[in-house]
């Protein structure tokens, strides 16, 4: 299996490039370095079995994590592992596979994955991605819905805790919109503004951030 970590992949994700980046994802350095980058390296060869050598996943399934939000990626696996996630997938595939990480090698997963280069989004039938941009952008006022760019951001790219959605697979955003809505993944937040949605209005919206 190809190695995630070594310079053909990511461009310029480096161990390196990495071990700086560490200050950000709120790792001890210099000096005093608390990460292993053998263990990052080896941890993240096994995530490439769902997540892709490249970060860009390998199903619907999966997430692509190439580009995801550092803090956002730490407090996912932190939640896998304290198993405060529990939704269908979150206990099948994660619980486990999260069970043993430090909380350095997860700032160093969540390093190495925010550095890589994000996805391109693909374009799917224009008529759902133009409904799923209105939604996006305005909301459902009749329905109590709120903007997703209001916390996303207007390209869907996050911000720290908050998720980049920017080409992410629109089945895997379809489940999880699913999932906040019926609680089977708990988010106070994301219930609120999820459990008013169509089924319609929700493949839209994953239509159209899947394009960006």
């Amino acid at each position: 299996m190809t190695n995630p970590l070594k310079p053909a992949v990511a461009a310029s994700v480096t161990i390196a490039g990495i071990v700086a980046l560490l200050s950000v994802a709120g790792c001890t350095i210099g000096g005093k370095a608390t990460v292993n980058p053998q263990t990052v390296e080896g941890t993240q060869t096994v995530c490439a079995s769902c997540h892709g050598s490249d970060g860009r996943g390998v199903s619907t399934t999966f997430p692509r994590l190439a580009g995801q939000q550092a803090e956002y990626i730490v407090a996912q696996l932190k939640a896998f592992r304290d198993k405060s996630r529990a939704d269908p997938h979150a206990h099948t595939y994660m619980w486990g596979m999260a069970a043993k990480l430090t909380d350095e090698t997860i700032a160093g997963l969540a390093a190495s994955y925010s550095a890589m280069p994000p996805a391109p989004g693909e374009a799917g039938d224009p008529a759902l991605m133009a409904a799923g941009a209105k939604i996006f952008a305005e909301g459902v006022p009749a329905r109590d819905v709120p903007a997703c760019a209001a916390c996303h951001g207007d390209k869907a790219e996050g911000a720290g805790a908050i998720p980049r959605l920017a080409a992410q697979q629109s089945g895997y955003i379809e489940r999880q919109l699913a999932a906040f809505a019926s609680n089977a993944r708990a988010n106070e937040t994301m219930h609120d503004n999820s459990k008013n949605l169509k089924p319609d209005e929700a493949a839209a919206i994953a239509a159209y951030v899947g394009s960006l």
